[in-house]
């Protein structure tokens, strides 16, 4: 019984090869973003007020927002069906990029940390987003009355993968 158990039982260098096969051994990045994200939401929901800006500095506050819609507020003004269609295309998404991360060696840096920064931002909106019905913003960035629509850490990410997968494309190493 011992015997069998030990040969289906894969051995430590032999766990340390599958690892090493594929871009999923990048996912606790995910993992850290989606955490990050949603404790910093936590935070400033529990420690802001609705619209009433918290000065940082001359270029940042902390202000509470709910974005019903996408990025920069897209679709926000629709009846509620935008939440379940943004929801079920980040879903198809996130499942796309897990493909694509489980087809690359775990050696391609700047490909994997993007998709990883790119898969745990859209993870934690669409969490937001099917649990609440819109998405938590709180960091306003300014020059004097200009304002960056709010945004959170899971944009953030998803800004940081994006450029990630730039760098890829632009120094990172392709076959032909």
């Amino acid at each position: 019984m011992a015997k069998v158990k030990s040969e289906l039982m894969p051995n430590s260098n032999q766990l340390e090869t599958l690892k090493q096969k594929s871009g999923l051994w990048w996912l606790w990045v995910s993992a850290i973003v989606v955490i990050l994200d949603q404790w910093t939401k936590v935070i400033a929901t529990q420690s802001l007020e609705m619209y009433q800006a918290v000065v940082v500095n001359d270029y940042l506050n902390w202000t509470l927002m709910h974005n019903e819609g996408m990025a920069f507020s897209i679709l926000a003004d629709q009846s509620g069906w935008q939440r379940w269609v943004i929801s079920i295309i980040a879903i198809i998404i996130v499942v796309w990029l897990l493909t694509w991360l489980k087809k690359n060696d775990y050696k391609n840096h700047y490909l994997n940390l993007g998709l990883t920064f790119v898969i745990g931002g859209a993870i934690g909106n669409t969490y937001d987003r099917l649990n609440l019905g819109y998405v938590i913003d709180f960091i306003e960035v300014h020059y004097e009355k200009n304002f960056w629509p709010a945004f959170n850490i899971a944009d953030t990410a998803i800004s940081i993968g994006a450029f990630f997968l730039i760098i890829d494309l632009i120094w990172g190493e392709h076959e032909n």
